[in-house]
C-alpha cells in the first residue's frame, strides 16, 4: 500500500480517490516513526440534498387542519369575535366594579364603627355641658354669700369678682367646645360648618357696642363732674368693671365662631347675655352696700332691661333658625323625590 490513505471528495455517485503527494508520504513514515497523532487534510464534500415531497403523513402526526371560510361564515366568525371581545370586556368590568363596591363597603365598615363610638360619646354631653355651665356660673352666684366677696370699695372685692366672673368663662368655653362636638355632623366626612349672615353680625355689634358704650359714657361723665354726685373709679370699677371685662371677652368669642364658622355662633351670646342678667342683679346688691348714687343705680337698671330685650331677640333668631332648617329640609327631600 504505497498510496497509503485516500480522501473522500465526492458523494458515492461521483466519488473519486486521490493520491497522496511524495512529500506527505515521507511526512506519514516520520509519523508513524515518532508516534504523533497526525489529522489527514480533507477536501470539503459538497452534498447536492435533493427536497423530498410526501403527502402521507406518519400515523403520529396529525394532518393540518384546514379552514375555507365563505363570506357569510366570515362574517359569522367576526361577529363571534366581536362578541368574544365584548365578553371579556364586560366580565373584566364587572370584576373591577365587584372590587371597587368590595372595597367601598370595607371603607364605610371601617368608617361606620369609629363614627357610632363617636355618637355614643355624644350621649353624656348633652348633661355634662349644661351641668359644667350651671356649677361655674349660677351656683357661686346664687348661693356664695356677698360678704365672702365683697369686703369694700377696694381691689380685693375688684379682684374676687373678676375670679368669679372667671370661673363662669371657663365654664362657659368647656361648655361651647362640648356643644360644638355634639354639633357636628354624624358623618365625618361631611364638611359641618355653618356661616352666620351678615345682618346677624351687624346687629349683633351694634348691640353689644351700646351696651360698652353706656357705661363708658357715665364714667366719662362722673369724672368730668357732668354727673352729680361723682363716683370714684374704684367703686365704680366694682360696680361695672367686671361687666366691661366679660363684654370683650363675649366680642372675642363670638368673632372666633364667626371666623371658625363653628355652628355654635347662634348659641355663644345666648350663654353670655344669660349670665350678664345675673351679673348686673348683682351689681344692684353691690349699689346698695356701696351707697351708689341714683343715677349709677338707674344706669345698671337700664342696663338690665337692655340685655333682657337684647336676650329675647337672641332667642326669637333662634326660633326662626330652626324654621329655616326645617324649611330647607323640605325643599331638599322635595327635591330629591323629583329628581
Amino acid at each position: 500500500m504505497n498510496l497509503g490513505m485516500a480522501s473522500l471528495a465526492r458523494s458515492p455517485s461521483a466519488m473519486s480517490i486521490t493520491r497522496i503527494p511524495q512529500g506527505h508520504s515521507k511526512i506519514l513514515q516520520l509519523l508513524k516513526a515518532s508516534k504523533v497523532p497526525y489529522v489527514l487534510p480533507f477536501r470539503r464534500v459538497h452534498i447536492r440534498r435533493s427536497p423530498v415531497c410526501c403527502t402521507k403523513f406518519p400515523q403520529w402526526e396529525p394532518s393540518p387542519a384546514t379552514y375555507a371560510l365563505t363570506e357569510k361564515a366570515g362574517d359569522k366568525f367576526l361577529d363571534k369575535s366581536s362578541e368574544l371581545f365584548e365578553t371579556l370586556r364586560s366580565e373584566s368590568s364587572d370584576s373591577k366594579d365587584e372590587a371597587s363596591i368590595t372595597k367601598a363597603e370595607d371603607r364605610t365598615d371601617t368608617t361606620n364603627q369609629p363614627v357610632a363610638q363617636l355618637q355614643f360619646l355624644k350621649w353624656p354631653l348633652w348633661l355634662l355641658g349644661p351641668s359644667v355651665l350651671l356649677g361655674t356660673g349660677m351656683v357661686p352666684t346664687l348661693w356664695l354669700p356677698i360678704s365672702t366677696i365683697f369686703i369694700g370699695p377696694n381691689v380685693v372685692s375688684l379682684l374676687s369678682l373678676i375670679g368669679l366672673d372667671c370661673i363662669f368663662n371657663l365654664g362657659c368655653t368647656l361648655f361651647l367646645l362640648m356643644a360644638d362636638y355634639c354639633a357636628k355632623s354624624k358623618n365625618l366626612g361631611q364638611a359641618s360648618k355653618s356661616k352666620p349672615p351678615v345682618s346677624y353680625q351687624f346687629w349683633n355689634l351694634v348691640a353689644t357696642l351700646t351696651g360698652l358704650a353706656i357705661p363708658l359714657m357715665m364714667l366719662f361723665g362722673s369724672q368730668k363732674g357732668y354727673l352729680q354726685p361723682q363716683l370714684p373709679f374704684i367703686p365704680y370699677a366694682v360696680l361695672l368693671g367686671p361687666y366691661i371685662l366679660l363684654l370683650s371677652v363675649q366680642m372675642l368669642t363670638e368673632m372666633l365662631t364667626w371666623h371658625w364658622e363653628s355652628p355654635i355662633w347662634l348659641v355663644t351670646p345666648v350663654v353670655y347675655e344669660a349670665y350678664r342678667v345675673l351679673q348686673l342683679m348683682r351689681g344692684l346688691k353691690l349699689g346698695v352696700e356701696l351707697s351708689a348714687p341714683a343715677w349709677m343705680m338707674h344706669t345698671i337698671r337700664g342696663l338690665v332691661c337692655w340685655w333682657v330685650l337684647i336676650l329675647g331677640v337672641q332667642l326669637m333668631r333662634v326660633a326662626w333658625f330652626a324654621g329655616f332648617t326645617a324649611r330647607a329640609q323640605r325643599q331638599q327631600s322635595s327635591a330629591s323625590a323629583d329628581a
